[in-house]
Formats: C-alpha cells, structure tokens, sequence
C-alpha cells in the first residue's frame, strides 16, 4: 500500500503524539492532583517519572539488539502497550504499581520513537521528501499540548489517566491507517553499530545525554512549582499546553537554521537558549518567568531531541544502532535528573538548586557540541 509523503508524515507526528508527547510527558500535568490526593512526597514523585526513563533506556537498548518480526508489529505494539499502561495508573494506589507501570510505558515510548522515526523518516528521505520529518517531531509538542488541555478540564487524577489512555489510543489507531506495512525483506536485522562510530559522535551523545538530565527536571516539576506557588497558582491549567504549543513548531525551525549552521553548531544554541529558560525560572519565580521558562524550554526541547536524532543519521549506513545508542544517552540523563530533583526539593522545600544543576548540564551539552562543531 503506498501512501503520500504527507500521509506518512502525519502518521508520525501521531506516533510520536501517542507514544511521547503523551505516554511519557502527561505525567507532568496530572503530577500535582496525583501527589496531593495520595500523600505522595517530591521524592517519590521523581522516582515514577525515573522509572519511566529506565524503560526508555531499557527500550533503546532493546531495539539494538535482534528482534523478531517488522518494524510497524513493534510500532504497532508499542502503541497499544502505552495505552494500556496509561488506563493502567487509573486503576492502583500501590507505588510499586506505578513505577512497574511507568517502566513499562518508557520502554514503549522508547521503541515508539525509534521504530516510528526509522519506519516515517527512511520513507520520506527516499521519496525526497525529508523536509516533512519536522512534521513527525512535532507530535511530541501536539500530544504535549491536547493532552494537557483535555486534564485542565477534569478534576480527578485517576479520570485524567483514563482520559489520556483514550487519546493516545485514538492516535494510535490512525497512526496503523496512515502508516503502511513494512515491505517483504524489510524485517528487523541486527542493528548495532560494527563499524567504528563516526568522528564527532561520543561528544555529541554526551552532550545528549546532558541534555537529558536538564530538560527534564523543569519538564516534570514545572505545573508543580506553578501549584506551589498561590501568586502564579491560576496559570496551571496553561502552563503546559504553552508548553506543547512552543514544542509543535520548533523543530521545523531549528531543522532549518541546522541546513545553514550545521547540526552540531545549532544543538549548541540550541542548548544555551535553553538554559537559559531554566534559568528564568531558577532567578524569578513570577508569571512572566514561568510563561518564558514554558515557551523557552517547550520551544528547545523537540528542537534539540531532532538535532541529535539528525546527528545519529550521519555517518552512513543503517542509523538505528546509533540512534539507539543516542537515545540511551538521553535515558540515562533523564533518569538522574528527576530522582535527583525530588529530592532536593524535599530536602530544601525548593527546586532552586536542581533547576541550576539543569542549567549547567544543558550549558556543557552546548559547549561540548560548539567544540566539536569548531573543530569540523
């Protein structure tokens, strides 16, 4: 069955819509009723948001390895596994429950991303359409967005969670109807890398790996910190679909300005124009700071997973090994950063010194990538 380039694109952006911008992000919407209907401490809240990034690199390092059937049966999969597991947290109070269900969810999510972008991306690529990947990377900012408006307007943690599994589970319907069967011969090889990794590329999964750690400490806590606070409490509802709707177009223009500067030196602006959004946050705590920490953060955060998913695609050959590997990076970074984050912010009762802890990371993730970027 062939499908246009549009059409593809568009099963993307659902894909990455079901599995990302909701499977892994609506947490951070329905964090805040969750831990106050339950007792649950800061703490304990970062360790379900780590538990969900230990799938993700669980799920990166499962699709590095020889696995059975096609890439759409493990798309396919993936997607009505990260539905199920989304219903799923309606139905336990138990925390062993949650951080099982959210393991669960970040491997989906994970196998979701790479399937999704190596299955709609090659496509496109040969079609000489690849332009249209923006359009694939900004469902995660799309899924951000619905998903938060349809929790704003329910009251119950547990109907925001079935909620949410009914929306990812109506994309990831559509996504089997505009996203077509492999074709014959095009089932799952071993994909890890044997040749040595190209020039350039360990700086830049470092620096990936940076980033990680520091987007995701604001992208947990950011509607707490808004509901912690009774001065800027009325922006909660928003406050996260500002930040889906600054996601959803920013990776055509960071693709855009990547075609002119180059990959690398992009990522690296990228990453500086992001830590400083955090630091927005970090300095003043007002409505204007968390708006511009919404817009800045949300605006950078697809931007820079695209760049670095484009810089695993140089070097040539089969790419999923390296995106696999990429993504491990960013897994590994983000399962620190929330844990961490918890903490501190039950210990000093503030997410001050996290958020600088993000803002340094995210600024050597730029200096790393402007570096190797100088050296060509």
């Amino acid at each position: 069955m062939n499908k246009s380039p549009l059409s593809l694109a568009l099963g993307g952006m659902l894909a990455m819509a079901a599995g990302l911008g909701i499977g892994r992000f609506v947490y951070t919407p329905i964090l805040p009723p969750m831990v106050e209907a339950l007792g649950l401490s800061n703490s304990q809240a970062g360790l379900i948001a780590s538990a969900n990034f230990v799938g993700y690199l669980l799920g990166a390092l499962l699709a590095a390895v020889r696995l059975p059937g096609s890439r759409r049966a493990w798309l396919t999969g993936a997607l009505a596994a990260n539905a199920t597991g989304l219903a799923a947290m309606a139905l336990t109070t138990s925390l062993p429950a949650f951080l099982l269900l959210r393991l669960g969810g970040g491997i989906a999510s994970a196998i979701t991303l790479i399937f999704a972008s190596a299955l709609v991306l090659d496509r496109l690529a040969a079609a000489g359409q690849g332009r249209l990947g923006a359009i694939h990377f900004a469902g995660v900012g799309v899924g951000i967005a619905l998903s938060a408006a349809l929790v704003a307007m329910l009251h119950d943690w547990r109907t925001m969670w079935l909620a949410s599994s009914a929306l990812a589970l109506a994309a990831g319907a559509a996504v089997l109807l505009l996203v077509p069967p492999d074709r014959p011969g095009s089932q799952i090889r071993t994909i890890g890398p044997r040749a040595p990794l190209p020039r350039g590329f360990l700086p830049l999964a470092l620096a990936y790996g940076l980033f990680g750690f520091g987007y995701i400490i604001t992208a947990t806590f950011i509607v707490a910190m808004v509901r912690g606070n009774p001065e800027i409490a009325g922006l909660e509802p928003y406050i996260w679909v500002m930040f889906g709707i600054s996601a959803a177009p920013s990776v055509a223009l960071w693709t855009a300005l990547a075609a002119r500067w180059g990959i690398r030196r992009t990522f690296a602006i990228v990453a500086f124009i992001e830590a400083l959004g955090v630091a927005v946050s970090a300095l003043w705590l007002t409505a204007a700071s968390v708006v511009a920490t919404a817009v800045l953060v949300g605006g950078t955060l697809m931007g820079l997973t695209a760049l670095g998913v484009m810089g695993a695609r140089e070097g040539g050959g089969d790419p999923r090994g390296r995106i696999a590997l990429m993504t491990a990076a960013f897994g590994t970074g983000q399962i620190v950063g929330p844990s961490f984050a918890g903490y501190l912010y039950d210990l000093t009762g503030s997410l001050t010194g996290p958020s600088w802890a993000a803002v340094t990371a995210l600024v050597v993730a730029g200096l790393l990538s402007f570096f190797r970027s100088a050296r060509g």
